[in-house]
């Protein structure tokens, strides 16, 4: 008995011995490169119809014939089953979809019945994985607006009921099921394809970089965070790293073009369908390229700034405390001013002939800032109207492309409002206004606005406010993956020694980051210098709780130590009255001007250009003369390079033409 008991355990654990030694996942829980494996091996040459692209200065590959595809036995070798915990890595460049039409990224298709196992698809702001079985189920991530002509790295997590979406290494999008993803959702006889649903439609029609799948694990981490979020990478064809055409004529020879033309001659023009063309300036020696709105420089023969001369004199209709430039597909360059003066109003002027003229004039309220911004392809304009009047009124203004003018779109109530600042994060557009002061009580501790739009009733709505002391200026920003908000707080009802607040972007609110003393801060201005990021403060006038005012102080620069994480003092600059700082460069030097405008006595200053000097920080290189300047806009057209200012104490706003050499 005591023979059988032992025969009996050791058939036991030969059995579970044999069992562990011969199970093995799937596959190894590496990166799988699919879209290296559905390009054809060394040695065959590339079907016609598979072209490589260069669009922004990225290679990615456009499956315009036959659907490219493999066996899903090729990396499912030990069993037939999809893992039950992945990630999927796609970096893609989609481009406008229209409404209802879906695209697949990628398919695994049963051969014999021709039915869906499994897809990753994308349509018009939605990103949807498709699970076969007994009922197709989807999961759908909704408001994510890859269509938009530009590159994106997704990372799709799938573990249990729990499905994760993270764009560009931000913020990830959670999904919940009511079932887990399928454990045992079987690839026997099926085939992964490409770029599209086999025969059955949803071809992909944008470009294709990478297409990764990682058993077993998130991707993120390996991926997030990076310098270039749209185009991480986990696991990149070679094709696509390598020069394209190999001059030993071995390995692959894809047919390869770019998405951009060039143009030569006089300046052509630069909107939507323009978008990623090329212009070859043989005046200024120097190549562009149109983002859509305008022409960038790309290759330019390096300038440097000789001197500053008077080019044109701009009459208002009243004091203007701001100008906001922007430009217009097919229409060009324009220039919002905000004019003091309530009965004349805001004009928009044109830049026509190589000098600003009056466009169209637009009702404001002693206005003191405009803003533009763009959502979908819509341009709008907002009004910060400053009247102490019960109600309060701002004006959002969207352009009318049939009758060409700007009209009203929104109402929205403010308070002494004095500044707009429009961002996007992800796949959100928003507003945020900075109230001064509240006119039924004078009181400056109120709180600003954050507005978020809404894509259904194409509105603004509040979305979140944040206490303000005076607040002057608000200013966006972004460091890799993490987004900030910069308050200029002024006056807190006794004292401008009141301290301005950074604040960053976290689930989904800004929350206080970093608190910095300020003395009457009326403006903040970001720039990055050779991957160094700075924000440089304009302090206005000291004005304590006893004593008399001070208007020439310092204003500082401060620059992100990414060791404690903080923004710390770079450099104190001696200013009067400063109220705005603008940040431009000339070939490969950079500048900042200061607009001062008061020392306590006149408002005809000197208002400054400083240069980089590397580690010696700005010095001064030009003095410009100006009367009550308020605000500093830098721009260029084919004329050249331009400063303007405008004026809070004269009808008198001037352009500076910024000679080179």
């Amino acid at each position: 008995m005591l023979a059988c008991h032992f025969l009996l355990l050791t058939w036991v654990l030969l059995a579970a011995r044999v069992r562990s030694q011969s199970w093995r996942p799937c596959t190894e829980l590496l990166p799988l490169d699919l879209l290296a494996r559905a390009l054809p091996s060394p040695g065959q040459a590339p079907p016609s119809q598979v072209r490589m692209v260069q669009s922004r200065g990225s290679r990615g590959l456009r499956l315009a014939g036959t659907v490219a595809g493999f066996p899903a036995s090729q990396i499912f070798t030990s069993c037939a089953y999809f893992p039950a915990e992945f990630s999927l890595v796609a970096t893609v460049k989609v481009p406008r979809l229209r409404k209802k039409r879906k695209e697949f990224i990628l398919s695994v298709v049963d051969e014999g019945s021709d039915s869906l196992v499994l897809g990753l698809c994308v349509s018009e702001a939605r990103l949807q994985l498709l699970v076969g079985g007994r009922r197709l189920r989807r999961m759908r991530f909704e408001d994510v607006a890859l269509d938009d002509n530009r590159w994106h790295t997704v990372v799709l997590a799938v573990t249990g009921p729990h499905a994760t979406l993270t764009v560009d290494c931000g913020l990830p999008l959670e999904l919940k099921q009511a079932r887990s993803f399928p454990s045992t959702l079987s690839t026997r006889g099926s085939w992964f394809f490409v770029g599209g649903r086999r025969r059955t439609g949803g071809r992909f029609s944008g470009l294709l970089r990478q297409l990764v799948l990682l058993p077993g694990s998130d991707a993120t981490p390996r991926l997030c965070p990076t310098s270039d979020p749209s185009l991480a990478e986990l696991s990149i064809p070679q094709v696509l790293k390598s020069t394209p055409l190999r001059p030993d004529g071995r390995g692959l020879d894809y047919p390869y073009e770019a998405e951009a033309r060039v143009t030569l001659g006089t300046r052509p023009p630069c909107s939507g369908p323009e978008q990623g063309q090329l212009w070859l300036d043989v005046g200024s020696r120097g190549l562009l390229l149109c983002d859509g709105w305008t022409w960038r420089t790309l290759l330019q023969s390096k300038e440097r700034l000789d001197y500053v001369e008077d080019y044109q004199d701009l009459y208002t209709s009243s004091e203007t405390f701001d100008i906001e430039l922007f430009s217009i597909p097919s229409e060009g360059l324009f220039m919002a001013a905000a004019n003091r003066d309530s009965r004349s109003g805001s004009g928009i002027y044109k830049w026509r002939g190589g000098s600003f003229q009056i466009y169209q004039n637009i009702s404001t309220k002693e206005a003191r800032a405009w803003k533009h911004f763009s959502i979908n392809d819509q341009i709008f304009l907002v009004v910060a109207n400053s009247k102490e009047a019960e109600p309060e009124l701002s004006f959002i203004y969207r352009w009318n492309q049939r009758r060409r003018r700007f009209l009203r779109h929104q109402t929205l109530e403010t308070h002494s409002a004095v500044d707009w600042e429009a961002f996007h994060i992800h796949n959100d557009s928003f507003l945020v206004v900075a109230n001064h002061r509240r006119a039924r009580d004078s009181n400056h501790n109120i709180d600003s606005v954050i507005y978020r739009w809404n894509q259904i009733t194409k509105l603004f709505e509040v979305n979140q406010t944040l206490s303000t002391s005076g607040a002057y200026d608000w200013e966006f920003f972004s460091v890799g993956p993490y987004h900030f908000l910069v308050v200029a707080n002024t006056f807190d009802g006794r004292t401008t020694t009141v301290s301005s607040t950074i604040y960053v972007w976290l689930d989904g609110s800004f929350q206080a980051f970093q608190s910095i003393p300020t003395v009457g801060a009326t403006d903040w201005e970001t720039f990055q210098i050779h991957g160094r990021f700075f924000l440089a403060v304009a302090n206005s006038q000291k004005v304590p709780e006893r004593g008399p005012s001070l208007y020439s102080i310092n204003s500082t620069i401060y620059e992100l130590n990414i060791f404690t994480q903080t923004f710390i003092p770079f450099q104190d600059i001696l200013t009067h009255s400063a109220v705005d700082w603008e940040f431009f460069t000339v070939g490969d030097e950079k500048f900042l001007v200061v607009a001062n405008s008061h020392d306590g006595s006149s408002y005809s200053l000197n208002s400054v250009v400083y240069r980089w000097q590397g580690y010696e920080g700005f010095v001064p290189v030009h003095s410009l003369p100006t009367f009550g300047c308020r605000d500093w806009e830098h721009f260029s057209t084919g004329e050249g390079a331009f400063l303007i200012y405008s004026s809070a104490t004269s009808r008198l706003s001037k352009v500076f033409k910024l000679r080179t050499y």
